[in-house]
């Protein structure tokens, strides 16, 4: 079974780790693509601010069996 990773800024996802999420902040376009960048193997499901969705593109929410399954926070 695998890990859930989450990525944006610290006010909208610090929250998240009490749930046991693994916490990437991230604040600024570049720091988003990085931390994508350096998820962990085994995460299965990425949780994204909306703009850190839009840091990373609309590929990134599309299925893709070779990359996690992400969300995108409304």
């Amino acid at each position: 079974m695998g890990t859930v990773a989450a990525i944006g800024a610290r006010p909208d996802v610090s929250g998240l780790a009490l749930a046991g999420v693994d916490v990437l902040v991230a604040e600024s376009p570049d720091a988003v693509r990085q931390a994508w960048g350096r998820l962990p193997r085994g995460v299965a499901l990425v949780i994204l601010t909306a703009p850190a969705a839009e840091a990373l593109g609309a590929g990134v929410t599309v299925p893709d069996p070779s990359r996690p399954l992400t969300v995108v926070m409304p």
